[in-house]
């Protein structure tokens, strides 16, 4: 993929990022019960008094930060530090692992309320320099009001980064995508011997890096900085992240914003396959109506329909024979074609992009590439530069850790199989791989339930919710804050895409900055017809 928020706001990243962003936002499902009353994270943190001395009195240096990927920039104010926290949170005083933090000081400390956590999502992205990006994009008043901390979650990037070995680093190399004629027998051998290759290479370890763990490594952080409450935001998986906190440690969840999200009531396989298709539907249309308006030059078609037909053709068509990239030993495929695809309608900006992207696939499919539609097929498929020191398979291998960690999956294959041609009539444009089987069907169980996420606890949420969403749709968001009930107001904007502060809707970010500024939530839902262009 071409297009991703890798760590807040902005910025256009390679395919390897931004596929595997994609492929963990829209992972959300598996309706398993979870935890009753106990507060499974405070139950593990008071294992032993020894430990929870320890965490109290840990503290985090602050220095440089580790070097960036190559031609990333970086805010010269931003540091970082790290801290241990228990690989198993029921053995406090086991093997520790490091999670690495980075903060970006309040403008004036004066003005300081406290500290807010940001993660961009994914599953399984770094979240660094998050900070910095996200101070772009902030007024004076929000940047006068916190320290903005950042942090790779646990096994991601610095945080005790794992790697289960993958020859194939990627992320959207595990979307999947049935053959052309619908078989999913490769998908099914894929899946096998992806779980066989994590679970010989990283064993029984691997089972302990999920959310909840990484929630109850944030409030280890917290205690860290000293803070008695934090406050929090989070895009996309970092909504689920951010609602399993505040279930946990609710007392200590000060104000929250989620942003693109994903139904923590559906962790992970039924949000995957219940609305991948559905927000794919939902979106395109936009994508559809930029080509039509050019008709003349990228003959795709005049209309919303005659597009989407071409479009649906020209996947079909390299499913059935994928197209040699010129100056490559690649082959741009029909699962290429709609992950990228996925990737750039997460963004408004990169809409006419995506349908010069469409048509350069087009001639590259009939042999008419032009010079012209090679560039643009260069720059949308160009790779990001991984961190220095990081194994290459980390964020796949922390995608599937989540993903298949955080809840059971089904096993029966024969279901997967009738699921996916179920999905491929119902949504043609995600072409049955949501419903598809992943390597999770034959993951070892998980270590814990899922956690409850329940309408408890202050009225302190802010849930930002765009209607066209690809990645978590309009439902996915209305679920979230069905679940959360009167402890959340709901934002709801006439938008497409997956972010929505400062996307063109002044009534959306006048609710967010409000919010982080004083503390006051809106009196009740809000649905914003507002939106100009960027």
């Amino acid at each position: 993929m071409t297009v991703l928020r890798s760590s807040g706001r902005g910025g256009r990243a390679g395919v390897r990022r931004l596929a595997a962003a994609l492929a963990v936002t829209a992972l959300a499902g598996g309706g398993l019960t979870a935890c009753d009353e106990a507060d499974a994270g405070d139950t593990a943190q008071k294992k032993t008094a020894a430990g929870q001395q320890t965490a109290r009195h840990a503290a985090i240096s602050w220095g440089t930060c580790p070097e960036p990927a190559e031609g990333t920039t970086r805010n010269p104010d931003l540091t970082c530090g790290t801290l241990k926290v228990p690989l198993d949170y029921q053995d406090p005083d086991g093997e520790q692992i490091e999670i690495a933090v980075s903060r970006l000081a309040a403008a004036k400390s004066g003005a300081r309320h406290g500290v807010l956590f940001l993660n961009p999502g994914g599953p399984a992205l770094g979240g660094l320099d998050m900070p910095g990006t996200m101070a772009a994009t902030l007024p004076e008043s929000v940047r006068n009001t916190y320290d903005l901390i950042g942090f790779d979650p646990r096994g991601v990037e610095h945080s005790t980064p794992q790697s289960c070995g993958f020859d194939d680093p990627t992320v959207y190399g595990r979307f999947p995508y049935p053959a052309a004629d619908g078989s999913i027998d490769a998908n099914v051998e894929l899946a096998e011997a992806d779980a066989a290759q994590c679970a010989d290479t990283l064993g029984e370890k691997l089972k302990y890096f999920t959310t909840a763990n990484t929630a109850r490594d944030l409030d280890r952080v917290r205690q860290a900085l000293g803070e008695r409450k934090i406050s929090y935001w989070g895009q996309s998986y970092g909504t689920y992240l951010g609602a399993v906190y505040r279930s946990l440690f609710q007392d200590r969840t000060d104000r929250m914003i989620l942003e693109g999200n994903v139904n923590a009531t559906k962790v992970w396989a039924d949000e995957v396959a219940d609305t991948w298709g559905k927000g794919m539907a939902d979106r395109f249309p936009d994508a559809a109506r930029v080509a039509a308006a050019q008709a003349d030059t990228l003959g795709l078609g005049d209309t919303v329909e005659d597009v989407t037909e071409t479009y649906l053709k020209l996947a079909d068509g390299l499913d059935r024979e994928p197209a040699p990239l010129p100056g490559t030993s690649l082959s741009l495929t029909g699962p290429l074609l709609r992950t990228v695809t996925y990737g750039m309608l997460l963004h408004n900006d990169t809409l006419r992009p995506l349908t010069a992207f469409w048509k350069a696939a087009a001639d590259l499919a009939d042999g008419s590439l032009t010079d012209a539609d090679a560039k643009v097929l260069e720059q949308v498929l160009a790779d990001t530069p991984a961190s220095p020191g990081v194994p290459a398979d980390n964020q796949v291998t922390m995608f599937l850790a989540l993903t298949c960690g955080d809840a059971a999956w089904p096993k029966d294959v024969d279901g997967y199989a009738e699921r996916t041609a179920a999905d491929r009539r119902k949504w043609p444009l995600t072409a049955g791989m949501p419903a598809n089987i992943w390597a999770c069907a034959y993951w070892d169980g998980p270590a814990e339930k899922p956690v409850t996420v329940a309408a408890k606890g202050s009225r302190n949420t802010l849930i930002l919710q765009n209607r066209r969403d690809n990645a978590t749709p309009w439902e996915s968001g209305v679920a979230l804050h069905k679940a959360l009930g009167d402890r959340s107001v709901f934002v709801g904007v006439d938008n497409g895409g997956h972010y929505v502060y400062d996307e063109g809707s002044a009534c959306a970010d006048k609710a967010t900055v409000t919010f982080l500024t004083t503390g006051r939530l809106p009196g009740r839902d809000l649905y914003c017809t507002d939106v100009t262009g960027k």
